[in-house]
């Protein structure tokens, strides 16, 4: 058996271990969502915190770990009667990435339901949880129905399996803690309101810190037993104190003027419903009786804010998380008047349970519950996109020699103006996003879940039925009744019923909505550069974003200018971070068009390859111009576009091109860019989902190209 790694060992983390502890003290706090970069021991703590639960009585022999004091009189297993159990360890489960939803709530099985009207219910990870720690590593990269039954059942200290007329309902009441790396893609906001606290961390910036964290992994590494030996009496002293907070809880009392001050700090930060209310007032319960008290004071208030409130104020999917500590005060300090105990120093590093909570280093500890430097220093660590290198002026796509001042911004707007050598100009804010319409990849995928384009799918409306393809995933009842009528005489049934045999089971088949890859090729080059239309431009392009976001896409992004192009952002889920590389975005020099196409192309190949089912989406931001300097009788750099568009449209790649031209003389080389597709031409104008335009032109039309042009 592995020797877990000690909870009071961990170094730092104090907003973690805090959250930890509360739940342990109290699960109705409803769990804990930890974000955070890679190879912050957020796994280490969720598996540690486990073993510091007080052990459970069950009924012996029971699947579903029911309390012999207070049997569930639902249970499969059941009924049981009241009286004594067995003891035995709490324990931790650990759902994963790639569960199937049979796998979380439990398999019926169906053909001895039919044949022989037997319950045969085999338990799935949310029975082994009951009374234990449900674990969720990379909660963010779950299908989203799985996250849905995974939090309802949460919510509702239950589990139903319903399939075919034919229902099984268990207890499961868990501590669900959830780990995510943000730079992977975000959960939905109601999502997010389902769990209980949430707590930011990363890898502390104080070498003492992280001198510590080395010394004592590689002292465990190197004798786990012994390790865990010296720490045996820190993790007792825990073990106790829970318990004990535990058995204070009932006795704590929330005031008038708490649920007040809670009230007050909910509707100050505009959260959306009453959870919020409902968790942070339990939180605050919480931590009073781990302060080992009976009344909720202003501190506990302020901590439980800390901790339930940074996941349910996000107000739009690119807002940056956190909670303004100033206006928290702001709000608390009207209630001074009316407080009894003198109110701690609100600054960083004080809060409840900082100095005498576990492991804790005194004042001189950088982490908290409020987010200091262990916490906090996520920005820090983030990648930065490096400078734009400096381009030359910009020649003409027809001549190849040099170009004219773009109409709009006039001379010094078409290679940058005088700005900054080579023509580079600084970036510029993106304009309001507003809602796009929807671009989707023609045909049927069988892509993973999502919101885009339409695929086979194991949750969607029924389309038809076919042989089950090994386990059956959903019954088609109608198909397995007409399959198994006909044989009825021939295998001896001659009253009243149905003789089902496996060879007449029919699986529905589902069509829903999958996710795609939206790769964003923009053109950053000096005929952009004009201030008010990059500004519309990257204001559409973050309105993609947005509605990426929401369907559930992976996105990427690629620029081009000067004389090449770039792999701003590989494909990722994080569409925060392609957020951020946007409003980042420089413009000037030359158009590459052909090097941004080429570019694409190759990371989509390696994207096929990596994932064969997700079918890619490219968006194309530019106003169709190519230029760059021609080799002495080779092709011009629109003969170059031209060939490179045609390559991506016999690799079937299915394409949008956002014409971003504007002025009274236009072109019209957008549009020829999307013939050459054999894509979709759309102005910044048509893609607002409420536009004229979008009622006369729809977008789907990515599907018969003659008709799009």
């Amino acid at each position: 058996m592995t020797t877990t790694y000690p909870f009071s060992a961990i170094v730092g983390m104090d907003g973690l271990r805090l959250a930890l502890l509360l739940n342990a003290v109290s699960p109705a706090v409803g769990g804990v969502l930890v974000r955070g970069e890679k190879g912050t021991a957020k796994s280490t703590a969720v598996r540690a915190i486990a073993s510091l639960l007080p052990e459970v009585d069950v009924v012996a022999g029971c699947r579903f770990s029911c309390d012999p004091a207070a049997p569930d009189p639902s249970c499969p297993d059941g009924p049981h009667e009241a009286g004594t159990g067995e003891a035995r360890p709490a324990r931790m489960v650990e759902l994963p990435v790639g569960a199937s939803e049979d796998r979380l709530v439990g398999a019926l099985d169906i053909e001895r339901a039919l044949s022989d009207g037997v319950k045969a219910f085999e338990p799935g990870l949310l029975a082994d949880a009951h009374r234990g720690v449900l674990y969720v590593d990379e909660v963010n990269l779950l299908h989203d129905h799985l996250i849905d039954l995974l939090l309802d059942a949460a919510a509702m200290g239950a589990s139903y399996v319903e399939r075919e007329g034919v229902s099984v309902r268990h207890a499961a009441r868990f501590l669900l803690v959830g780990t995510m790396n943000p730079e992977e893609g975000e959960l939905r906001p109601q999502l997010l309101d389902r769990f209980g606290l949430t707590v930011e961390v990363a890898a502390s910036r104080d070498t003492g810190e992280r001198v510590e964290v080395v010394r004592r992994r590689l002292a465990y590494d190197e004798d786990p037993e012994g390790f865990a030996a010296r720490w045996a009496a820190d993790e007792e002293a825990l073990r106790e104190r829970i318990a004990a907070a535990r058995a204070l809880l009932p006795r704590v009392g929330l005031g008038d003027r708490a649920l007040r001050q809670i009230a007050a700090v909910c509707a100050g930060f505009e959260v959306d419903g009453m959870r919020a209310d409902i968790v942070t007032a339990r939180t605050a319960t919480a931590l009073a009786a781990w302060a080992g008290r009976t009344d909720v004071r202003t501190e506990d208030v302020r901590g439980a804010a800390l901790l339930s409130l940074p996941h349910r104020r996000r107000r739009a999917p690119f807002d940056a998380p956190g909670l303004d500590e100033d206006k928290l005060d702001e709000i608390l300090r009207r209630f001074e008047e009316d407080d009894p105990e003198p109110d701690p120093d609100p600054g960083p590093g004080d809060g409840p349970g900082h100095e005498d909570g576990p492991g804790g280093s005194g004042p001189d500890d950088p982490g908290g519950p409020e987010g200091g430097p262990q916490e906090g220093a996520g920005d820090g660590a983030r990648e930065q996109a490096p400078p734009a290198e400096p381009e030359p002026s910009v020649p003409d796509q027809r001549t190849g020699e040099h170009e004219t001042a773009d109409r709009e911004g006039g001379p010094d707007e078409a290679d940058g103006g005088a700005g900054g050598a080579g023509g580079e100009r600084a970036a510029v804010g993106a304009a309001e996003p507003f809602r796009t319409r929807r671009l989707d990849v023609p045909g049927l995928g069988e892509g993973a879940a999502g919101r885009r384009s339409r695929a086979r799918s194991a949750h969607g409306r029924t389309t038809g039925a076919r042989r089950p393809r090994g386990a059956l995933s959903a019954l088609h009842l109608s198909a397995t009744v007409r399959a198994a009528a006909p044989h009825q005489l021939a295998r001896g049934r001659r009253g009243p019923g149905l003789l089902v045999r496996r060879d007449d089971l029919r699986e529905a088949v589902r069509e829903g909505r999958e996710g795609n890859l939206v790769l964003f090729v923009v053109d950053a080059s000096g005929s952009m550069a004009a201030r008010k239309r990059m500004s519309a431009i990257k204001g559409a392009v973050l309105s993609l974003l947005l509605d990426a976001y929401q369907r559930r896409d992976k996105v990427g992004l690629i620029t081009f200018r000067g004389a090449d192009a770039e792999l701003a952002l590989p494909p990722t889920s994080s569409v925060d971070t392609a957020a951020a590389r946007l409003e980042r975005l420089s413009t000037g020099g030359r158009t590459p068009l052909a090097a941004g196409l080429l570019k694409a192309r190759e990371v989509l190949r390696v994207e096929r390859l990596r994932d064969p089912a997700r079918r890619p989406l490219l968006v194309v931001v530019t106003d169709g111009r190519a230029t760059g300097a021609r080799r002495s009788g080779g092709p011009t750099p629109v003969e170059r576009a031209g060939l490179a568009a045609r390559t991506l449209a016999g690799d079937g790649v299915a394409s949008v091109v956002v014409d971003c031209e504007s002025g009274p003389v236009r072109l019209g080389l957008a549009g020829a860019l999307a013939r050459e597709l054999r894509g979709t031409p759309v102005t910044l104008d048509e893609l607002r989902a409420d536009s004229v335009a979008a009622l006369v032109r729809d977008v789907r039309t990515v599907s018969n190209p003659r008709r799009a042009a």
